[in-house]
C-alpha cells in the first residue's frame, strides 16, 4: 500500500511539474479572457465589486458575455498572494488541474476497486495534452471538470455504500453549474440519465435521493432569475448555429439550386433540417480519428496542433477497453458510456471551432479510463514474463517518443507559432505606457487585436474603484459584445477605420501630446517609431509613435 501511495504522489508531482514549468511563458501571453478573470478577481478583492461596480455579482458582465463566477472568485486567493500578474492568474488552474488528477484516481477506485487501474488512469490524465493545455491557462471549462469529477466520485461512493454521499455530491455538481456553460447542460442531463440507469438503487433509498435532489435544485435557484432574463442568452448568441448571420441566405441558396419540384425544396431545406444536420455533424466530429489522434481541435488556444487530443498509442487500448467493459459486464459500464455520450451534447448547437476541445474536456477522463482498462487487461493476458517485458518496453519507447514530441511542441514550437493568437505584446505595451504615462495628454491604443482596455487595466493594476467611477469611461454594445472606447486619458479606437486614423485623432485633439500604439500600417513608414514590439516569430505586433 505504501508503494502504491508513493506512486500516486509521484504522479501528482509529475502533473504539477508539467503544469508549472514556464507557466508564465507558455502559453506565451495571457489572453483577453484571462486578464478579464484576473482583473475582476482583483476588483472584487479590492472593492467587493466587479469592473462594472456590481457588488459581489453572481454573473460577471465582463465583455457582455456574462462570465460565470466560480473561476473568478477562486482566483482571488492567488492574486492576493502573488499579485495581479500572469503567475497570480495561472497558478489557480495549475492547482485545481493537479487536484483533478487525484480526484480521478479516487473516482476510478470507486468504479472498479483496482489500484493499478486507478494509478494508470491518473497518470494518463497527468500527461494528457488535452488536460495540460487547459490547465496551464485560466480556462473555466477545466475547473468545471474538477467539480464534475468530485461530484461523480461522491455519487458513486453513495451507490457503493453510505447514501448520505449523494447529498454531499449535490454540492460540487451544483458548483459546476456556476463554473462553465457546458456544465449547465451536461450536469443535469448526466444526473437525470444516471438516475434512470440506477433507478432501482435510487428508489430503494428514496429519502437520500430526494434530499440530494432538493439540495441540488435549491443551490441552482439563485441562477434562475438570470437564466430567465435576456442576459443569459448573450454568450449563447455569440456561438449558436441558430444565430449564424449567413444561416437564412444559405438555406435560400440551397432551395434555389434544388431541382426538386415544389414544395420539396422548402420541406428539405429549412432551419429545422439545416440545424439538425449541423448538430449531428458537430456532435459526431468529436469521435473522429482526426480529433482524437491526428489533428485535434481547431482553436489554437485550446490545442498545440500537429497531434490529436489523445496520444496515438492510446488508440488500440481505448477501443479494446471499451469492448472489455461490456464483455466483462462491468457494473459501471453504462455510467461511463452515458458520461462520454453526453459530454459532447453541449457543443452540438455551437458553430465556432468544431471540433472543440474546450467545451468537451469533460469527456477526457473517460478516454483515459478506457485506455487504462485496455492496457492493463492486455498486460494481464500476457502470462509469460518475457512477453510482458517486451510489451512494457515497446509501450515505453512508443509512449516516450510521442510524449517528448508533444512537450517539444508545447514548450518550443507552440509559443513562437501562436503568440499572435494569445494577444502577445499587450503586456509589453502596458509596460511602456506605465513608464511614460505622465508624458502624454492622450494615449491612443488600437483595438485591432481586441480588448486593449482590459490589458491596460490588468497590467497597470489600475485601481478598480477609480475605473468603474471614472467620468471619462465610455462603453457601447454591438452584437451582444461590450466595447470600451475611453477611460481616464485612454482612447481605444481601431486606427485602421475611417475617421479614427492617426491624422484624424491628431486633428481632433489640437495642442495635445499624444501617444499612439497601433499596427505597422497604421502609421506612415517615415514616421519615427519610439518602440517596436514583435511577436515571438519576429513579425510586427505593435508600433509605438508620438505626436
Amino acid at each position: 500500500m505504501h508503494r502504491q501511495l508513493a506512486c500516486l504522489f509521484l504522479i501528482a508531482v509529475i502533473a504539477l511539474l508539467l503544469r508549472t514549468y514556464r507557466i508564465t511563458q507558455v502559453p506565451p501571453s495571457l489572453n483577453w479572457d484571462e486578464v478579464s478573470i484576473g482583473y475582476n478577481a482583483y476588483s472584487v478583492l479590492k472593492t467587493g465589486r466587479d469592473e462594472w461596480g456590481v457588488k459581489w455579482p453572481l454573473h460577471f458582465q465582463s465583455y457582455g458575455e456574462y462570465k460565470l463566477p466560480v473561476q473568478i472568485y477562486a482566483s482571488i486567493p492567488a492574486i492576493a498572494v502573488f499579485g495581479l500578474n500572469p503567475l497570480g492568474v495561472r497558478i489557480t488552474p495549475v492547482i485545481y488541474g493537479t487536484l483533478t488528477i487525484l480526484i480521478l484516481f479516487f473516482l476510478v477506485q470507486e468504479l472498479f476497486k483496482r489500484f493499478s487501474l486507478s494509478l494508470v488512469t491518473s497518470f494518463l490524465l497527468a500527461i494528457s495534452p488535452w488536460h495540460i493545455q487547459l490547465t496551464r491557462a485560466s480556462f473555466e471549462s477545466s475547473f468545471s471538470l474538477f467539480w464534475v469529477l468530485l461530484g461523480m466520485w461522491w455519487l458513486v461512493k453513495g451507490i457503493n455504500g453510505k447514501k448520505y454521499w449523494w447529498i454531499i455530491a449535490a454540492v460540487p455538481f451544483a458548483i459546476s453549474f456556476y463554473t462553465y456553460n457546458s456544465a449547465r447542460v451536461f450536469t443535469p442531463l448526466f444526473l437525470l440519465v444516471v438516475g434512470l440507469v440506477f433507478i432501482k438503487i435510487f428508489l430503494k433509498n428514496f429519502k437520500a435521493s430526494l434530499l440530494a435532489g432538493l439540495l441540488f435544485t435549491s443551490l441552482l435557484l439563485p441562477a434562475v432569475p438570470f437564466i430567465l432574463s435576456g442576459e443569459a442568452s448573450a454568450r449563447y448568441k455569440l456561438v449558436s448555429i441558430a444565430n449564424e448571420a449567413g444561416l437564412v441566405p444559405r438555406i435560400n441558396e440551397r432551395r434555389g439550386l434544388s431541382k426538386l419540384p415544389p414544395p420539396l425544396p422548402r420541406l428539405i431545406h429549412n432551419k429545422v433540417t439545416y440545424i439538425s444536420f449541423y448538430m449531428v455533424q458537430s456532435y459526431l466530429a468529436h469521435f473522429t480519428p482526426n480529433f482524437l489522434f491526428n489533428k485535434g481541435a481547431g482553436h489554437v488556444q485550446h490545442h498545440v496542433g500537429g497531434m490529436g487530443e489523445l496520444y496515438k498509442f492510446q488508440a488500440p487500448f481505448l477501443i479494446f477497453g471499451l469492448y472489455l467493459i461490456f464483455r466483462k459486464k462491468e457494473q459501471y459500464r453504462w455510467f461511463l458510456v452515458v458520461w462520454l455520450l453526453l459530454a459532447f451534447v453541449p457543443v452540438a448547437t455551437t458553430r465556432d471551432s468544431i471540433p472543440n476541445a474546450l467545451r468537451t474536456v469533460i469527456a477526457n477522463p473517460v478516454y483515459q479510463i478506457l485506455t487504462a482498462y485496455g492496457l492493463i487487461s492486455i498486460y494481464g493476458f500476457l502470462e509469460k514474463k518475457r512477453f510482458r517485458n517486451i510489451f512494457l518496453i515497446g509501450l515505453l519507447v512508443i509512449g516516450l517518443l510521442e510524449i517528448t514530441g508533444y512537450l517539444r511542441n508545447l514548450f518550443e514550437v507552440y509559443p513562437v507559432r501562436y503568440a499572435r493568437d494569445w494577444q502577445y505584446g499587450n503586456r509589453e505595451v502596458a509596460e511602456y505606457i506605465k513608464e511614460n504615462y505622465d508624458k502624454y495628454d492622450l494615449i491612443v491604443y488600437t483595438r485591432a487585436y481586441g480588448e486593449p482596455h482590459m490589458f491596460t487595466l490588468f497590467y497597470l493594476a489600475y485601481p478598480p474603484e477609480r475605473y468603474f467611477n471614472n467620468s471619462n469611461l465610455v462603453r457601447f454594445k454591438s452584437f451582444d459584445w461590450v466595447w470600451v472606447t475611453h477611460f481616464d486619458k485612454f482612447y481605444f479606437p481601431n486606427l485602421s477605420d475611417k475617421g479614427t486614423g492617426y491624422w484624424d485623432i491628431v486633428n481632433q485633439n489640437p495642442g495635445k501630446s499624444i501617444l499612439f500604439i497601433g499596427k505597422e500600417d497604421d502609421f506612415q513608414p517615415d514616421k519615427p517609431r519610439l518602440k517596436t514590439i514583435n511577436f515571438l516569430d519576429g513579425s510586427r505586433a505593435f508600433d509605438i509613435v508620438a505626436k
